[in-house]
C-alpha cells in the first residue's frame, strides 16, 4: 500500500507541473485564436504535428530504455552516459542536415516561401530530443519538484515570448513606429513568432538542465546496442502514435479540396481539438509517475490488484472530464474565437479518444514489465494502418470530422488488442463490469442531454448539473468503502 501511496504523492507533484503547466501553455490555443486567422492557426497546427513525428523519431524510445536499465542501480552511471552520448550524436546530426538542405524540405512541406521556419524547428528539436534524457534522469531519482520547476519554466517563457512578439511588440510599433521595438521585432514574421517563442524556451531549459549532463561520459557499446535493440519497438510504438495522434493535421491540407480552403479547416479543427486538453493532461501527469513506478515493483498479485484499482479510478476521472466538458461545452466554447465554432462537434469523439489512449497506456504496463515490448509495436501499427486509411478514404467527404472518428476507432481497436493478449502474458483481473457500467452510464447521460436539447441556458445547466452530479453520486455509492480506506 506505501508503493501506492508513492504513486499518488508523485503524481500530486508531477500532476501539478503537468496540469497547471500544460493548461497555462493551453491558453495559447485561445489566444491564438483571437490573434491569428483561422488559416494562419493551420499553419501552427500543421508545424507542430511535424515537430511531434520528428521528436519521436529523434529520441527512438531512448526514455524507455534509459528507465529500464537504469532500475539496475548499480549500472545506472553508464547507462545515462550511454543515453547521453546516443541523443547527441543523432540529435546534431539531424541538425546538421535539416540546416544543409533546409530549402528542399521547405519545399516538399508547402513552406518553400519561409525555408526559416525549418531551421528553427530543427534547432527547437535537437534541443528538445537531447534534454528529454536529463530529464528523464530527474524522473528515475524521484526529483518531481526539480522536474516539475524546470517544466514550468519552459513554459512560463514560451508564453510569454509569444505574447512579447505576438501582443506587445505590435501594439507599442504601432503607438510608437519609431521605437527600439523594430531592433528585436518584424511584422512580416507574423506565425513564425509562434516558433521563435519555443526556440527561445527550449535554448533557456537546455542552459538550466547543463549540470544534469555534467557527468564523465563513457560509452559502452555493447551494452548500448542492447539500449537500442530495447528501445526500437517504443519507436516503432512511437512513430504509429504520432501516426495515429498527427498525421490527420498533416493530411487535411493535402487531402481536401482546394476550395473548402484546407488550411482554415485545419486551424478550426486544431482549435477542437485542443479542448480535449484536460483529458490529455491527466493522461500525461498519471504517466509520469507511473512509468518509473511499476518499473520499480515485483510482479507480485497484490500489485496486479493494485494495478486493477488504479485502472478503474483512471477511468472514473476520465469519464468525469468527458462530462464535465461536453455537458457544458457551451460555457467552454466561449473560450476560442467564434470563427472557430464551427468544430466543435468532434470534440467529445477527441475526449472519448483520448479516454481510450489513457486506458491503452495504463494497459501497455504488461508488455514493457514481460520486456514484450514488440506488442506494443503490432498493437501501434494496427492502429495507423486504420488511422491513414480512414483519413484518405473518408477526409475528402467528411473533412476533419471523420478524422475525428479516425482517430477514435484506432484507439479504440488498440486498447482491445492489448487487453486481450495482456490477459494471455500478464494477466489482471481489472473489474470489467464495473468500468463497463461506468462507461454505459456516462454515455447514456451524454447522449440524453443531447436528445433533450434544452435551449433555455438556465434550465438546461439546471438539468446537465443534475445528470453530473448523478452520475457522481452512482459512482461514490459503489466505491464508497474503497474511497473511505484510501483517504485514511
Amino acid at each position: 500500500m506505501n508503493s501506492f501511496k508513492k504513486l499518488a504523492g508523485e503524481t500530486a507533484i508531477y500532476g501539478m507541473s503537468s496540469i497547471v503547466g500544460r493548461f497555462i501553455n493551453w491558453w495559447l490555443v485561445p489566444y491564438y485564436s483571437h490573434v491569428f486567422l483561422t488559416d494562419q492557426f493551420g499553419i501552427v497546427t500543421n508545424l507542430y504535428a511535424y515537430m511531434a513525428f520528428l521528436l519521436v523519431i529523434l529520441t527512438y524510445g531512448m526514455e524507455t530504455g534509459f528507465f529500464r536499465y537504469a532500475s539496475d542501480k548499480k549500472n545506472k552511471e553508464q547507462v545515462y552516459s550511454n543515453t547521453l552520448v546516443s541523443l547527441f550524436l543523432t540529435s546534431a546530426s539531424f541538425l546538421l542536415v535539416v540546416l544543409t538542405f533546409s530549402d528542399t524540405i521547405a519545399q516538399w512541406m508547402d513552406y518553400q516561401n519561409h525555408p526559416e521556419y525549418i531551421q528553427w524547428i530543427a534547432i527547437i528539436l535537437a534541443l528538445d530530443a537531447f534534454t528529454s534524457i536529463p530529464f528523464a534522469k530527474l524522473r528515475i531519482e524521484s526529483k518531481a519538484i526539480k522536474f516539475a520547476s524546470l517544466k514550468l519554466i519552459n513554459i512560463f517563457f514560451n508564453v510569454f515570448f509569444n505574447i512579447f512578439f505576438l501582443s506587445i511588440c505590435p501594439n507599442l510599433l504601432e503607438s510608437n513606429p519609431a521605437s527600439w521595438v523594430n531592433l528585436v521585432y518584424s511584422p512580416e514574421i507574423g506565425v513564425g513568432y509562434v516558433i521563435i517563442s519555443n526556440l527561445i524556451a527550449s535554448a533557456i531549459n537546455f542552459v538550466l538542465l547543463i549540470p544534469e549532463m555534467w557527468i564523465k561520459l563513457r560509452l559502452d557499446a555493447k551494452l548500448l546496442k542492447e539500449m537500442i535493440w530495447y528501445s526500437f519497438p517504443i519507436l516503432i510504438v512511437g512513430v504509429a502514435g504520432m501516426i495515429n495522434q498527427n498525421i490527420d493535421k498533416i493530411l487535411l491540407p493535402k487531402l481536401l479540396p482546394a476550395e473548402q480552403d484546407p488550411m482554415s479547416q485545419l486551424g478550426i479543427y486544431g482549435a477542437n481539438y485542443k479542448m480535449a486538453v484536460l483529458m490529455n493532461m491527466f493522461i500525461q501527469a498519471f504517466r509520469y509517475a507511473f512509468e518509473p513506478f511499476f518499473f520499480s515493483q515485483v510482479k507480485s498479485e497484490d500489485n496486479k490488484r493494485g494495478y486493477a484499482i488504479v485502472m478503474k479510478y483512471f477511468v472514473i476521472f476520465g469519464l468525469l472530464i468527458f462530462l464535465g466538458i461536453c455537458l457544458y461545452i457551451d460555457v467552454v466554447k466561449l473560450i476560442i474565437d467564434k470563427e472557430y465554432h464551427s468544430g466543435l462537434n468532434v470534440v467529445p469523439i477527441v475526449l472519448m479518444a483520448n479516454l481510450f489512449l489513457g486506458i491503452y497506456y495504463t494497459l501497455s504496463l504488461w508488455y514493457k514489465l514481460t520486456d514484450k515490448t514488440r506488442f506494443g509495436a503490432y498493437f501501434a501499427g494496427v492502429g495507423a494502418v486504420i488511422t491513414l486509411v480512414l483519413n484518405f478514404v473518408f477526409i475528402p467527404q467528411y473533412g476533419y470530422v471523420a478524422s475525428a472518428w479516425a482517430v477514435l476507432i484506432c484507439f479504440v481497436v488498440m486498447t482491445g488488442l492489448s487487453y486481450f493478449f495482456g490477459q494471455r502474458y500478464f494477466p489482471v483481473n481489472y473489474p470489467l463490469k464495473r468500468i463497463g457500467l461506468y462507461f454505459f452510464v456516462a454515455l447514456a447521460i451524454y447522449s440524453a442531454a443531447k436528445i433533450l436539447n434544452i435551449s433555455t441556458s438556465f434550465a438546461m445547466y439546471a438539468v446537465h448539473t443534475g445528470l453530473m452530479l448523478s452520475f457522481v453520486g452512482l459512482i461514490f455509492s459503489i466505491e464508497k468503502k474503497e474511497i473511505l480506506k484510501f483517504l485514511k
